[in-house]
């Protein structure tokens, strides 16, 4: 049976300001086996990591990432807005996320931000940069876009894809198959053990978000989820160190 895989959400997003190099270093020194993040491209295409399109709540600067050149970026403070002792921060390519976690094992689930913006080409930029570090393996790239996903799929059908979506998609499993992914990932209501268990029987597994509550990440790792999102990677390690479980 394969570990629980923990999932530091955009980094220690609740110790450190979310996707910067504090945040994933802090998330491998409190237990996590996976990184989720975020990523958009620059003006000049560079992949980098960022939650929100805009730069205004976690980079100071009311601008859009797409109208913003890589260089611009780097002078951007991404941490002041969380503590002071962040200040400084800057926001990381994905890239450097690679190179960070290239030799622990770590497993990376980058989410495509090409939603409310759509950013051509984003898919091979992250399966080149996936690709040169020699990350297929450890890789599952995840959005709420699922054509994209699809895209992805037939440019590196071997890397991992988790599909994102909100409750009450119907037999999540057979939409998953019909996209080739390899994961479900739900918000946290819309898990049961149940559906857990007829996905697994369909190659399926399940990584649900964004789950905080110790008796809430006890429920599914009760209902046998492959993996969960957390911005507490402590407080998930710890459960499963609790119940004699590793982590991937």
């Amino acid at each position: 049976m394969k570990s629980l895989i923990n999932f530091a959400h955009r980094g220690a997003s609740a110790y450190c300001p979310e996707n910067t190099i504090a945040a994933f270093k802090k998330a491998l020194e409190l237990g996590a086996t996976g990184i989720e993040t975020d990523v958009q491209l620059t003006k000049d295409g560079r992949v980098v990591v960022i939650h929100d399109e805009s730069l205004a709540r976690t980079a100071g600067l009311n601008r859009l990432v797409k109208d913003t050149g890589y260089d611009e970026l780097q002078t951007l403070d991404a941490g002041g807005w969380f503590a002071p002792e962040f200040r400084g921060e800057r926001i990381p390519s994905l890239e450097q996320l690679l190179l960070l976690v290239s030799d622990t094992g770590t497993i990376v689930n980058i989410e495509l931000k090409n939603g409310y913006v759509q950013y051509p080409g984003l898919e091979q930029k992250v399966i080149d940069l996936v690709r040169e570090h020699q990350m297929t393996e450890r890789v599952v790239i995840s959005s709420f876009n699922h054509y994209s996903l699809a895209l992805c799929k037939q440019l590196a059908p071997e890397i991992r894809t988790g599909i994102l979506y909100m409750e009450g998609l119907y037999r999540p499993w057979d939409y998953a198959m019909s996209l080739h992914a390899d994961a479900l990932h739900a918000f946290k209501p819309a898990v049961t053990a149940e559906w857990v268990a007829e996905a697994a029987a369909h190659g399926i597994d399940y990584h649900p978000f964004t789950v905080n509550d110790r008796e809430e990440m006890e429920r599914l790792i009760d209902c046998g989820v492959a993996g969960i999102i957390t911005d507490y990677p402590d407080r998930l390690a710890e459960a499963l160190t609790g119940r004699g479980a590793g982590s991937a």
